[in-house]
């Protein structure tokens, strides 16, 4: 007992490390459209998501507790921001039913917007149902770029040079071989 409390703990404490970084993930990309037809509900006629923001080509609709609202979603044609969710995509319900292997059944599901039924079939007939997609969580990239501006702004402008080699200068470092290995002492293996 004392074991699986501390193994849920441990998952509390370690679980929202898992939006910390840029991963790869098996996805069923589906459509969705604002005008003409099954495809849209009254929301989506009305450009109306569940974050408050406007819909538009570009976003897509997601299961917020796999993948944050804000985050970006790469697929192999176009980055998509995810703003969007709905009961078929938290439940997988396409991914479950589509999916030949158990792998394309467990697989997240994300939903592509787009103005107009024509364009979302036209998509959808273009590409396969299952891809992989980069997931980019919310500032994964603006908190790097800043964390960089923070520490060149601490180093004093005299010390630059030598401190932080400039990124178009590469950074030389001498070929090792065998004599350079240090060499080992009287302990015995």
């Amino acid at each position: 007992m004392k074991r699986f409390v501390i193994a849920i703990g441990l998952v509390l404490f370690l679980g929202p490390d898992a939006f910390a970084r840029e991963q790869s993930l098996l996805a069923r990309v589906t459509v969705y459209w604002a005008s003409g037809g099954g495809g849209s509900d009254r929301w989506s006629r009305r450009h109306i998501c569940a974050t408050g923001a406007r819909l538009q080509t570009g976003h897509c609709a997601v299961d917020p507790r796999r993948i944050p609202y804000g985050s970006k979603v790469t697929l192999p044609d176009v980055t998509l921001l995810a703003v969007d969710t709905g009961s078929a995509v938290v439940s997988r319900k396409a991914a479950r039913r589509s999916g030949r292997t158990a792998l394309e059944r467990n697989a997240l599901v994300i939903d592509r917007f787009f103005e107009t039924k024509q364009q979302a079939l036209s998509w959808a007939n273009r590409n396969p149902y299952f891809m992989l997609v980069r997931v980019s969580p919310p500032d994964f990239r603006q908190s790097a770029i800043l964390r960089t501006r923070s520490i060149t702004q601490v180093i004093p402008t005299d010390l630059r040079p030598q401190a932080i080699p400039s990124p178009q200068q590469p950074v030389r470092v001498p070929r090792r071989d065998l004599s350079d290995r240090p060499k080992s002492s009287s302990y015995a293996h």
